[in-house]
């Protein structure tokens, strides 16, 4: 069997990392903006309102290529709901906790996500437990409580925000799991979004009706709207860079290129929040992202190694 240029395979996942990198600061540029509307709007209209342009426009756009058929027929409709529920705990939690904590602290927290993931996809999936996921799980969390130290003292349990985001993540991504191939790439975002703007107007709503001052919604300005619709925007073009540089060079590739995300985080936060995390932030953060890219390592070694007889 013949063998693929080497040159041409290095230069392709060299493409693929960049393209992954280019995505993930695109999504905390979309981060950035969400923190700018801290007190300007409660969070659950935020989300509400972000996801409801999403859906609009990716509907549009599925409508237009795949016609009714396609944005109509929904395959395994309570998965679909399932992916929508965790997109939509993840995006009302993270944009609370960038209200409240410095934007590369909630990132960082954030990066547990592959860790909850393994351990639900266990749980769920039936996938095998290994040692390598709890060993990761353990480090990792111990990162995050350095993270967490003086933000619990600040904002209580309020804190603990970005580990609900990484759980919502997770939800979503052992749905996408279990609904691979079941629709084309476009389907899938359009139903992810549709079923995240019910779950997330349900909450602004119920959380009007809860009498909470911070839960409370009047008429956005104008600037919080046009915010919005940058975010929904950008966060579509961001996917589109990080799903084709997945293409071009593999997940197992590409995947160490999603902790750029910290560096566009603490960059960002410094340059417009005067933000600079402390010395013990960055080593929470540190221990964080050596747990995953542990983990990551792990599963790229596991595979390499059954091959061998």
């Amino acid at each position: 069997m013949a063998r693929g240029n080497p040159d041409i395979m290095q230069q392709s996942d060299r493409a693929g990392m960049l393209y992954v990198l280019a995505g993930v600061t695109v999504l905390t540029v979309g981060d950035a903006i969400f923190k700018s509307m801290a007190g300007e709007w409660g969070a659950a209209g935020v989300a509400a309102l972000r996801y409801t342009m999403g859906a609009v426009g990716l509907s549009a756009i599925l409508l237009a290529r795949g016609g009714r058929s396609e944005l109509l027929h929904w395959p395994r409709p309570r998965l679909q709901w399932m992916r929508g529920f965790g997109v939509a705990l993840a995006t009302v939690a993270i944009i609370n906790a960038f209200f409240l904590m410095p934007l590369a602290e909630a990132t960082a927290i954030t990066f547990t996500q592959p860790m909850i993931t393994a351990l639900l996809a266990a749980l769920f999936l039936g996938e095998r437990m290994r040692a390598a996921v709890l060993v990761a799980t353990v480090v990792g969390f111990i990162g995050v409580t350095i993270v967490l130290r003086p933000n619990f003292m600040d904002i209580g349990f309020a804190a603990f925000l970005p580990l609900l985001a990484a759980l919502g993540m997770a939800i979503l991504i052992i749905g996408n799991r279990a609904s691979a191939g079941l629709a084309s790439s476009l389907a899938m975002q359009a139903y992810v979004a549709i079923t995240a703007t019910v779950f997330l107007l349900a909450a602004a709503g119920l959380g009007m009706l809860s009498g909470h001052p911070a839960w409370q919604l009047d008429m956005p300005h104008w600037s919080v709207v046009l915010r919005c619709a940058v975010v929904a925007v950008t966060a579509s073009f961001a996917h589109w860079l990080i799903f084709i540089g997945t293409v071009r060079a593999g997940a197992s590739t590409v995947a160490p290129m999603t902790y750029g995300q910290l560096i566009a985080a603490s960059i960002l936060g410094y340059i417009f929040f005067d933000e600079i995390p402390d010395a013990m932030a960055w080593l929470g953060a540190a221990i964080i992202v050596g747990a995953g890219l542990f983990l990551w390592w792990q599963g790229r070694a596991a595979p390499a190694a059954g091959t061998q007889r």
